[in-house]
């Protein structure tokens, strides 16, 4: 058998999980490096995901803690969209990848991880980015930190 050995992934598995929401809290601080905040907009922010399942994967939300899109005022879905299309762009630019995955899981049940407060995924793929590891292994293998990958993409803003 083979190891794969990855220590840093300790801090997070002893790490006392936050109450309240990332997505409420996050953009509340005045880290943006620290916190992977990419970009502020007037109603919605980007943020990287800090578990990410491929490189370059943001999260677009909302400040406001909201639950369906039927919430969102007009000007908060618009600006919503603008920033997800910008974002496309921004990463096609960066990573260069084959495709997205974007999307919405609202509700638990539909794979929310941060359930209660909507926002929009864009994940870069690559073809063979999907291998064998999260079958056999149960592991996702990320190669790029994410503070690289907050320094690519913010050049390009």
């Amino acid at each position: 058998m083979k190891m794969l050995w990855a220590p840093w992934r300790i801090e997070y598995i002893l790490a006392k999980k936050p109450a309240g929401c990332i997505l409420c809290d996050k953009p509340k601080e005045s880290d943006d490096v620290g916190n992977y905040v990419l970009y502020r907009g007037k109603e919605n922010f980007v943020i990287l995901n800090m578990y990410p399942y491929n490189p370059g994967h943001l999260m677009v939300a909302p400040y406001r803690h909201l639950g369906n899109l039927d919430d969102f005022t007009d000007e908060e879905l618009h600006e919503h969209f603008e920033i997800v299309r910008r974002f496309v762009t921004i990463s096609r630019e960066t990573f260069n990848p084959g495709g997205f995955n974007m999307g919405i899981n609202v509700g638990k049940v539909a794979g929310a991880g941060v359930e209660g407060h909507l926002h929009t995924h864009i994940v870069p793929r690559w073809q063979g980015d999907t291998n064998f590891m999260p079958v056999v292994g149960d592991i996702r293998v990320v190669s790029e930190g994410l503070a690289e990958t907050y320094r690519r993409l913010k050049e390009k803003l």
